[in-house]
């Protein structure tokens, strides 16, 4: 088994656990913030639904420059609705599945770098970029995602276990967690 194919299961859980987030995007509050120097609700959830690419980008190139001298910088898809969002979600998950299941482990191994301008922000084998750049900033942005859901009155879904929304504890958890 490579190391892309043991991966697979924590990506399930995880896009799974992503899509049941997003699924609760109001469109109605696309342009909602906490807070001034807080990003849009749009934004935020526009940003999480994207990350799946990068795994795909990631594993199909040796590196990526958003912002090119002389060249396009880096434009996300534009999402105005849930429906959008979710697509574009659904897409770029399967599609970096599909690239992780397929990846060799020389593969993962190789150096990956983001550049901006031309210039190195850093250099990591692709694993690690999957890792910390993929999945770890896509779990941080969706817990950000659930905290605007609180602040909305909008039903947090339980995730890894019940939420204050969703879910009961039974008398033996209620006891452990005190």
């Amino acid at each position: 088994m490579t190391i892309g194919q043991m991966m697979l299961g924590e990506y399930d859980q995880e896009m799974q656990n992503t899509r049941k987030t997003l699924e609760r995007v109001p469109d109605d509050k696309w342009n909602w913030k906490p807070h001034d120097k807080s990003g849009t609700l749009g934004w935020l959830a526009g940003h999480i639904a994207t990350m799946p690419g990068w795994a795909t980008t990631t594993l199909h190139t040796d590196q990526l420059d958003y912002a090119p001298v002389g060249g396009p910088a880096y434009v996300p898809p534009k999402m105005d609705t849930r429906q959008e969002l979710l697509a574009v979600f659904d897409k770029q998950c399967a599609e970096a599945r599909a690239a992780l299941a397929s990846a060799s482990d020389q593969e993962m191994m190789k150096p990956w770098t983001l550049l901006a301008g031309g210039k190195t922000i850093f250099t990591l084998p692709k694993v690690a970029v999957l890792r910390g750049v993929v999945m770890n900033h896509l779990i941080h942005h969706r817990a950000q995602l659930t905290v605007y859901f609180r602040l909305l009155n909008i039903p947090v879904p339980a995730l890894y276990g019940p939420s204050a929304d969703e879910g009961q504890m039974g008398s033996a958890e209620a006891a452990a967690a005190n």
